[in-house]
């Protein structure tokens, strides 16, 4: 499976954006899907993860209720819901794709967020 994930920019703290992955080459409802993210310096973190069903929904820690996972099978794309963004949530936000619970085995290739003071 392909991974194109898009959405990000430049936001003020407060602000609020939405990530989209759109998916392509095989069936996406196959597919846990993931986003994580990777800031400067730092290593990469998860923030969150939704079930091919829809019906599982996990969260980083440190999301606190501010992002929602979602996904929209009919249109092979996952979208994270990023609301009262904080300048520490600047980071590059990559989705991913998993068939086993073991790893995610495919990555997209990253959209920058950049949330300002």
């Amino acid at each position: 499976v392909q991974l194109q994930a898009s959405g990000g920019g430049l936001v003020q703290a407060g602000g609020s954006l939405r990530l989209s992955c759109a998916a392509s080459g095989r069936t996406f409802s196959s597919y846990d899907m993931g986003w994580f993210r990777q800031a400067p310096g730092k290593e990469r973190e998860f923030v969150a993860s939704i079930s091919r069903s829809g019906r599982s929904i996990n969260y980083g820690q440190f999301v606190k209720g501010r992002f929602t996972i979602s996904r929209d099978n009919t249109k092979n794309t996952v979208y994270l819901q990023m609301n009262s963004l904080k300048p520490e949530d600047t980071a590059v936000y990559y989705c991913a794709a998993r068939e086993t619970p073991i790893a995610y085995d495919y990555w997209g290739q990253g959209t920058l967020v950049t949330v300002s003071s």
